[in-house]
């Protein structure tokens, strides 16, 4: 995956500077990965699993992935050729919101976890 693929970003995002970012993000055809409370959906990272295992949302809509597992790091990622993310190392406790702004079906993996897997379908 290359770096022009690979958006994102460990701030607390500003209302208006988010927008603004989010549309630049969505023209370029990246997905964009923030720490904050802008989700639509909440997934759990617990027991080496995604919980729910599937999610549905429209594009623009963005999900929160927390890691909820006790001491386990987790790296979520997405590599497809529509869009993708890598938000890196997350310690237990932390929250990153991931906008999906594409139409698709993608998996999100956990770079550390081979066998976790996050079916999210975007219409």
């Amino acid at each position: 995956m290359s770096d022009a693929c690979r958006v994102w970003c460990a701030f607390a995002p500003r209302r208006a500077g988010s927008f603004l970012l989010l549309a630049s993000v969505v023209a370029s055809g990246t997905a964009l990965a923030l720490t904050g409370d802008a989700s639509s959906y909440r997934v759990m990272q617990k027991g080496r699993a995604f919980a729910p295992g599937a999610v549905s949302l429209r594009a623009g809509e963005a999900i929160a992935i927390v890691n909820d597992d006790g001491e386990l790091v987790h790296h979520a990622y997405l590599d497809n050729p529509e869009f993708s993310f890598d938000i890196g190392e997350q310690v237990p406790g932390s929250k990153t919101v991931v906008y999906f702004p594409k139409a698709g079906q993608f998996t999100v993996l956990c770079g550390i976890h081979p066998k976790m897997k996050l079916a999210v379908s975007v219409k």
